[in-house]
């Protein structure tokens, strides 16, 4: 990958400008709460994103560099076992120590010192400081998601901004098109990412898969479509679903997407709003999706969700795909071709994950600009569904 031809020192304030952005208007209550073992106190995202630059950057490539802190390695590591022990994930929201002032403060002292060495830095300190950056936006997409889920638990339902960027997103882009489906011949097509611009290694090596002639809906599913689901029955009917989607239904009590708050109500982030029938449904599980394209294809034969390479493939050809919701495949995530993890720290950043999960395509109305292409690839556990989750649906053709 080379590194992209941008000001990156511009490029670097205004990333970390947005991220503290994003949590005004938070209270410091508001920032350390963590609602569920998936989900990371804001707070959390601020310190880890500061501590990948430190980490990953500033000790590895600056001679005589000091951490900041002795112990925020520990307590900011992520998932980098090659860079040491770390506090438990699930744990994150018991750490009222250091306060908010004290990681905006880290914050702050990173920057410095990156703003210092970015003029003069080499290729490969630009190098990490593209894949930090584009770390960081994850992280402020997850940040949103994981303040939903937190404010979705208090019982005052509070609003985290006036203005519900789905409905919003939706309104601008599917919502005067006519659903078609878009149909596709068989043969060999080549997916995964090939050029110079900035992409996760995932993404990589372009390679060609076989597809059978297939058809893909040109809209996704819509709330009043997934509305109809459970109005027949949808939740009750174990022929629909997965085994371990039904075991997962029964253990969690789950009768309707997340957030679904009645039958004319959603939680957003702007509070309590009025659902859209004709919006595309989200925060679904993989279970929930495969579930309702098992309902669709009893009335439909064939309908079912789109691999990954037929939805590369689809989106390539058709435009704009994205900026609504992550789209579930049927495709497990796992490593393409002549696949090599990099070497050293981030090689732990997506290939140690390629194991039961599955894929999502896209990008949802709360990822940063940037994170929106064919070839990128989500994924997450079949049961997650508190990011921006819908689908649309596939179909093979005879």
């Amino acid at each position: 990958m080379t590194v992209i031809a941008i000001d990156l020192v511009a490029h670097y304030q205004a990333v970390r400008a947005r991220s503290l952005g994003l949590v005004q208007g938070l209270s410091a209550e508001d920032c350390n709460v963590q609602s569920m073992p998936d989900a990371s106190p804001a707070k959390w995202h601020l310190a880890h994103t500061s501590w990948f630059f430190e980490s990953v950057i500033l000790q590895a490539l600056v001679p005589g560099y000091r951490p900041h802190h002795p112990r925020y390695a520990y307590l900011f590591n992520s998932y980098y076992n090659s860079l040491g022990d770390r506090h438990a994930r699930p744990n994150r929201g018991l750490l009222t120590r250091p306060s908010l002032a004290e990681v905006l403060e880290y914050r702050a002292a990173i920057d410095q010192t990156m703003a210092a060495e970015l003029p003069r830095a080499n290729d490969e300190f630009k190098r990490l400081t593209e894949i930090g950056l584009n770390h960081e936006q994850q992280h402020q997409e997850l940040l949103l998601t994981d303040i939903k889920h937190a404010f979705s638990c208090n019982p005052l339902l509070p609003a985290y901004q006036s203005n519900d960027a789905h409905a919003t997103n939706w309104k601008a882009k599917e919502s005067k098109q006519t659903p078609e489906w878009l149909s596709f011949e068989a043969g060999l097509q080549n997916i995964g990412y090939l050029g110079d611009d900035f992409h996760y290694d995932n993404e990589t090596p372009q390679h060609p898969v076989y597809l059978q002639a297939f058809e893909i809906c040109s809209q996704l599913v819509s709330n009043a479509e997934y509305q109809n689901f459970i109005d027949t029955g949808g939740y009750q009917n174990p022929e629909y679903w997965l085994s371990d989607g039904w075991d997962w239904l029964q253990r969690e009590q789950i009768d309707a997407p997340l957030y679904w708050l009645d039958q004319r109500q959603e939680f957003t982030l702007a509070g309590p709003k009025a659902r859209h029938n004709d919006a595309p449904v989200s925060h679904l599980s993989f279970y929930e999706a495969d579930a309702y394209a098992r309902f669709v294809d009893a009335k439909l034969p064939g309908a079912r969700l789109p691999t990954e390479a037929e939805w590369e493939i689809a989106a390539s050809a058709n435009g704009d795909w994205y900026g609504q919701v992550w789209q579930w495949t049927s495709s497990p995530y796992q490593a393409y071709p002549g696949y090599r993890a990099p070497a050293g720290p981030l090689g732990e950043y997506n290939a140690k994950f390629m194991c039961n999960q599955m894929v999502l395509r896209g990008s949802s109305a709360l990822s940063t600009d940037g994170h929106s292409r064919a070839s990128y690839r989500n994924f997450f556990h079949p049961h997650s569904r508190w990011q921006m989750t819908g689908l649309r649906l596939a179909r093979t053709r005879m």
